[in-house]
């Protein structure tokens, strides 16, 4: 458990660190949130089609109410958590990568309603808006990281004895008895 939390802590402040950095900000960060907007307006355009991106800003051109996907709202710190916590986790490399893939799905797939709720909700009453965005979904959103390590820890095979790195393949075999 020690060595879990050290590897924890250490990841998260290695992956908040890099996050900020301008270059990661302007070539990684940047291009994912406007990607984020682009899904957000492919699928807000499946039933209203008076809406446009523009980076990372999403616009009802009607009304010109937009709403922009800034740091904190594209998911990412929640992704980083999930990050270190399966990586920090002993299990095997393949575990680990499954489970990073399915949660950043979950993630992205929940924050994606997030932006899109709070696009339709800051239309009809900023106050709403204001709470759903600050309480609610921040919430949520790392409640869901959460959840899908706890699944993801109840789904790895149980670990041989051995200690180490590996598939775990399950208890060890009995001795032989003479």
């Amino acid at each position: 458990m020690l060595r879990f939390s050290i590897l924890f802590v250490v990841l998260l402040l290695g992956l908040f660190t890099v996050e900020v950095l301008q270059p990661v900000q302007q070539h990684v960060i940047l291009p994912f949130t406007a990607g984020i907007a682009k899904v957000s307006v492919f699928l807000i355009e499946l039933f209203d089609s008076g809406v446009a991106s523009s980076g990372k800003v999403i616009q009802d051109i009607q009304s010109g109410f937009a709403v922009s996907i800034e740091p904190g709202c594209n998911g990412v710190e929640a992704l980083i958590i999930l990050f270190a916590a399966i990586f920090a986790f002993p299990a095997s490399f393949k575990h680990k990568l499954i489970g990073f893939a399915i949660g950043f799905v979950a993630i992205q797939a929940l924050n994606l309603v997030r932006i899109i709720s709070l696009f339709y909700l800051g239309q009809w009453n900023m106050t709403w808006f204001e709470w759903f965005h600050l309480y609610l979904w921040q919430a949520l959103i790392i409640l869901d990281a959460l959840v899908v390590w706890l699944i993801w820890l109840r789904k790895l095979p149980p670990r041989s004895s051995g200690g180490g790195d590996d598939d775990g393949g399950g208890p060890p075999p009995e001795p032989a008895t003479t």
